[in-house]
C-alpha cells in the first residue's frame, strides 16, 4: 500500500512540476500576433534567421516580460520564468544556430554626433525621434511585401531589453530579409556606429517619461471617467438617449458580469452598454483592423457605496497603442463622441 501511495505521489509531482511546453505557450500567448510559424502578422516576424541569430535569449525573455509600453505588445507579467524559458526555446527551434551570448558591455560614443548621423542614416525608417516606422503589419499604410516596419527605438521596453552590443551589431550587419541594411555598406565607421548607439541609448530618459505618461491624466489617460449625480438606472437611461442622439445604434445593455457568473447572480450595480456607428466603424477598420478588438463601443456604469461612475476607454490612446498615427483623426473624433456622451448623461 505504501508503494502504491509513493507511486501516486511521484506521478502527481511529475505532472505538477513538468516542464512547460513552449509550443503550447507560444500558441496561446504569441501566435495571434506573430503567426503560428513565427512569420509575423500584427507582430514582427520572429522566425527571421537574421533576427534569431542576432538576439540573445535574455533579450527575448526581457521583451516578453516587459513588452513594449504604448504599443500592442503587452508585458507578460503572469508568465513564470520557466514558461519564458520554454517560449524562448520554442523560438530557437526555428534556427539551427546557437543563440548569441548576452554581452552587456557599455559602448561609449559621442551621442551628439550620433544624433546627427541618426538623422541622416536612420530617421527615414525609424522616425526623427526614434518613434518607429509608420503603420503596422496589417494596415493599408504598409506595402505587403515589407516583412517588418522599423521598430520604435525610443521605447522603454526596447531599450531595457536591448544591450549596447546588440544595437551595435544590428546597425553594423543589418537584418537580412528586412529593409535594415548594413551600416558598412553606407560607409559608416566603427566610431560612427558607436556614436549612433550612444545616441539611441540617450533616448532612455525620454522613453521612461513616455512610459509614465501612459498612466497620465486628462486626454492622455487610459480611461475617460466621470461621476454621475443620478442613480444607476437614471444614468443608464440618460446614456441610452445620448447614444441615440449621437447617431449611434445601441446594440445591447447587460450586466458587466454577464457570462462570467451564473445567470441571475450578476452584480446589478455594474452595467455595460454596447453601441456602434457602422459607417464610422467601417472607416476605422479600413485604417487598422485591430481596432476591432475594442469594438463595439462600450460605456460602463458602476454604483459603489451610493456613488455612480461612468467610464469608457480613451480612444486617443489607440493611435499610440497600435503605433499607427493614421488612426489619430478617428481617435480624436471618437474622444469627442465619448466625452459628449458622458457629459450629456451626467448633466
Amino acid at each position: 500500500m505504501r508503494i502504491i501511495a509513493c507511486l501516486f505521489i511521484a506521478l502527481l509531482s511529475a505532472n505538477t512540476f513538468a516542464a512547460p511546453h513552449g509550443d503550447e505557450l507560444y500558441a496561446r500567448h504569441c501566435s495571434s500576433c506573430h503567426g503560428n510559424d513565427g512569420k509575423g502578422g500584427v507582430g514582427v516576424p520572429l522566425a527571421l534567421p537574421s533576427f534569431l541569430d542576432s538576439v540573445s535569449d535574455e533579450y527575448l525573455k526581457k521583451t516578453i516580460r516587459q513588452g513594449r509600453p504604448g504599443r500592442i505588445m503587452p508585458a507578460f507579467n503572469v508568465l513564470s520564468d520557466a514558461q519564458l524559458v520554454a517560449i524562448v526555446k520554442h523560438l530557437r527551434s526555428w534556427s539551427d544556430k546557437p543563440a548569441p551570448k548576452e554581452d552587456n558591455s557599455v559602448i561609449k560614443g559621442n551621442a551628439k554626433n550620433g544624433k546627427e548621423l541618426f538623422a541622416k542614416y536612420c530617421a527615414q525608417c525609424h522616425g526623427e525621434d526614434g518613434s518607429g516606422g509608420k503603420g503596422t503589419g496589417v494596415t493599408f499604410s504598409r506595402k505587403r511585401d515589407l516583412p517588418i516596419i522599423a521598430p520604435a527605438l525610443n521605447n522603454a521596453g526596447f531599450l531595457a531589453s536591448a544591450s549596447d552590443v546588440m544595437l551595435r551589431d544590428t546597425i553594423t550587419y543589418g537584418r537580412e530579409g528586412t529593409p535594415m541594411t548594413s551600416a558598412l555598406v553606407t560607409g559608416l565607421s566603427e566610431t560612427d556606429i558607436d556614436d549612433i548607439v550612444s545616441y539611441i541609448r540617450s533616448l532612455e530618459e525620454s522613453a521612461e517619461k513616455s512610459k509614465q505618461a501612459l498612466n497620465g491624466n486628462g486626454s492622455d489617460s487610459p480611461v475617460i471617467m466621470i461621476d454621475s449625480p443620478y442613480d444607476l438606472d437614471e444614468t443608464v437611461a440618460n446614456l441610452k438617449q445620448a447614444i441615440t442622439d449621437q447617431n449611434f445604434t445601441l446594440i445591447r445593455t447587460e450586466y458587466l458580469e454577464h457570462g462570467l457568473v451564473e445567470e441571475g447572480k450578476e452584480n446589478k450595480k455594474q452595467v455595460a452598454l454596447h453601441f456602434c456607428n457602422f459607417g464610422f466603424l467601417f472607416k476605422a477598420l479600413s485604417v487598422d483592423p485591430r481596432v476591432g478588438m475594442f469594438l463595439p463601443c462600450r460605456v460602463t456604469v458602476i454604483e459603489n457605496n451610493g456613488k455612480v461612475q461612468v467610464s469608457t476607454i480613451n480612444p486617443k490612446r489607440l493611435g499610440k497603442l497600435f503605433n499607427n498615427h493614421e488612426l489619430d483623426e478617428y481617435c480624436d473624433e471618437m474622444y469627442e463622441v465619448y466625452s459628449t456622451l458622458l457629459e450629456d448623461a451626467t448633466l
